[in-house]
């Protein structure tokens, strides 16, 4: 067998190389970068579409059987349900507050808006409480008064109502485009699983790929249950509440106890505000009822998320939820799930880790 000589690399052949690849390398990474801006404008909306599409999946397979498997149909179907459940309380809650504003106007037009006296028990709220009790004093005796001592600090008040209708009438419209895009998702799902597994397998290797195909599948599902699934029944439960009560501007509240549920925080912070006028427009024993109410309501997340946060994971429960929080407080609720994911695989390949060094001490012992 002929012996091969070595090929020996000049000078010059070593630079020429190297210049061909920083080349390569220069023209991949200004495409990567091309392709990112192109695509940047789209990016919030399609995770949101993947999303929805992950956690809706099993319910869609339910749909899709029902309608004799045919899944073109069955992704019509599940698209304009879920634009209905979408608009339908957002055009509520839209009317609500349409309404209530055009009221309060027409009565402070006419002289005839009057804000009620607050209850004793306002003084000894935490931190806001005397403050809270001194305004609310004033404004029931002279509105008037109260609103020309504040005016600057309600219209800047008003100026970021104005600005949070605004983001939220995009977020509904972002929201229409993540469902549009869930509905092509779910009907190809089989091509789209093949591709995860395809990106995890070349990250790992084929048997990780799929367990983290299937971890990050899991999660989602998790995080839409445990986390927004509470938090909208949460404010659904709060909404029916006050809509029984005649609480006005309930649409706006319903608001606010949504994204304090979403940001794990009780809803009692604006419930409490709600209590406390039911306690002073309406009579002791509808007070009372709706005031234990609103309590089980925001204690309610207390039992719901045991039961539905993490289940099926192997991921300990807390990693799953410090991931959500975090993301959400450093990229708003989508942050919710893609922390929630990235903190769990980071976690899995952390303990895959170190079990393979386990088995390592463990064969050289």
């Amino acid at each position: 067998m002929p012996e091969t000589t070595p090929v020996r690399q000049t000078n010059a052949d070593f630079t020429q190389n190297t210049i061909e690849a920083a080349i390569r390398l220069g023209l991949l990474l200004l495409l990567g970068v091309w392709c990112f801006r192109i695509i940047y404008p789209f990016i919030e909306v399609v995770m949101w579409g993947v999303i929805i599409a992950v956690a809706i999946y099993p319910l869609f397979i339910k749909l899709k059987s029902a309608l004799g498997h045919r899944d073109k149909l069955a992704a019509v179907v599940y698209t304009f349900v879920a634009l209905a459940f979408l608009m339908t309380p957002a055009m509520m809650i839209s009317d609500s507050l349409i309404e209530t504003s055009q009221v309060l106007t027409e009565k402070y037009e006419q002289g005839q808006l009057t804000v009620p006296p607050p209850d004793a028990g306002v003084k000894e709220w935490p931190l806001v409480g005397e403050k809270l009790f001194e305004i609310w004093s004033q404004a029931s005796s002279n509105l008037q008064g109260t609103i020309e001592k504040y005016e600057p600090q309600l219209k800047v008040a008003g100026e970021k109502m104005i600005t949070i209708a605004a983001g939220a009438g995009g977020g509904v419209l972002e929201f229409v485009i993540s469902i549009i895009i869930s509905g092509i998702l779910v009907a190809n799902a089989s091509g789209a699983y093949n591709v995860t597994v395809k990106i995890f397998s070349r990250l790992t290797d084929q048997k990780q790929g799929v367990a983290f195909t299937h971890l990050s599948r899991d999660t989602i599902r998790s995080i839409a249950q445990g986390v927004l699934g509470i938090a909208v029944i949460q404010a659904l439960l709060s909404a029916v509440g006050m809509y029984i009560m005649d609480v006005p501007a309930w649409g706006l509240w319903t608001l606010l106890i949504l994204v304090l549920a979403i940001a794990q925080l009780p809803p009692v912070l604006v419930l409490g505000f709600v209590i406390a006028y039911v306690w002073s427009a309406a009579d002791t024993t509808p007070a009372v009822i709706f005031t234990v109410y609103a309590l089980i309501v925001s204690g309610s997340d207390s039992f719901l998320k045991p039961m539905l946060l993490g289940r099926g994971l192997e991921t300990p429960m807390l990693v799953i939820l410090i991931g959500a929080i975090g993301g959400m407080i450093m990229s708003g609720i989508i942050g919710l799930f893609i922390g929630a994911v990235i903190l769990a695989l980071g976690y899995e390949l952390f303990m895959a880790w170190l079990d393979r060094g386990a088995e390592a001490v463990e064969e050289t012992v």
